[in-house]
């Protein structure tokens, strides 16, 4: 009697043990293999159920949580990858156009000839659009995936920003804007100088491209604390605070009343250069009053 009882206990333990460990063992591995197999499918949208509760969290869970994680992360990769494509596909395509009907349209013998420099002036002013987007598009690609080779030196950032601002000397004159300088021209920084113009440009074209005629710009330098501060203030049509929440991201066009103004690609390439230096950014805007832009590095001298 005993012996069988012991036998009984035995067979029972094992069954018991059996379930056991095809519930903490078998049921999550054939849950994780599955989430696999769909995710290699390219269904993102796959999630694991945890096996256990939160505070009888085990190795399984852990691993059912972060991969839970991953597969979340990888839909929110192919969703932009999805939207890159499109939007890049929408922006490709109106240059092109442009450039395939004026074509088309310069073969006609009927023209006179200030109608086909007219032709010839609309061509080439989508022909730089599209050089400009392709650039931009290659050179947020090598920002994101950090194929680039720093070139610090030490140099004089007002002079930096003057050469910058000479550069939109047409635009300012054209819509007489008036320029405001307040400059610490004493101070120098150790810091990629190509980047930096990168930054500089994009904000200063930003600001002369939304600023309407007689406006104002603004461009000041100063130290504050351990940071150099560079402020760009225009009085343009400023944006409200919902398309401050999304200005830094790629082809983002708050206002659609100016989208022919820009690609969307300049902000998003100033915010990955500010990101890689260290530095910061902030922006403060009122819609119908202006913008104002300010970029802090950090002050270090080589």
């Amino acid at each position: 009697s005993t012996f069988f009882n012991i036998v009984f206990l035995c067979v029972t333990l094992s069954v018991f043990d059996g379930v056991r460990r095809r519930i903490q063992t078998g049921v999550p591995v054939e849950r994780i293999l599955e989430a696999t197999h769909k995710i290699t499918n390219g269904d993102f949208s796959v999630k694991i159920k945890p096996v256990n509760r939160k505070k009888y969290y085990n190795e399984f869970d852990v691993i059912i949580e972060d991969f839970n994680k991953m597969a979340q992360e990888l839909s929110s990769i192919e969703t932009l990858k999805t939207d890159f494509i499109s939007y890049v596909s929408h922006e490709l395509k109106t240059p092109l156009s442009v450039i395939q009907n004026y074509s088309t349209i310069l073969m006609s013998d009927t023209l006179d000839e200030e109608e086909r420099r007219e032709y010839v002036c609309k061509i080439n002013k989508a022909s730089e659009n599209l050089s400009e987007l392709i650039t931009s598009i290659l050179r947020l690609n090598k920002l994101e995936n950090q194929q680039i080779f720093f070139n610090k030196e030490r140099f004089n950032l007002s002079e930096q920003l003057c050469e910058c601002m000479l550069g939109f000397e047409g635009v300012w004159e054209e819509k007489q804007i008036e320029i405001v300088t307040r400059f610490d021209e004493t101070i120098e920084i150790y810091e990629d100088r190509e980047l930096l113009e990168i930054v500089w440009s994009n904000l200063l074209s930003n600001a002369f491209k939304f600023t309407p005629e007689k406006g104002t710009v603004c461009v000041d330098i100063f130290r504050h604390g351990e940071k150099v501060c560079v402020k760009i203030s225009d009085t343009g049509c400023g944006m409200t605070q919902e398309t401050k929440k999304h200005i830094f991201e790629k082809f983002y066009q708050g206002d659609k009343s100016h989208s022919t103004k820009g690609n969307g690609l300049g902000l998003s390439i100033v915010k990955r250069i500010v990101d890689i230096i260290n530095a910061g950014i902030t922006v403060e805007s009122k819609e119908g009053e202006g913008s104002c832009f300010t970029v802090e590095i950090p002050f270090k001298i080589q």
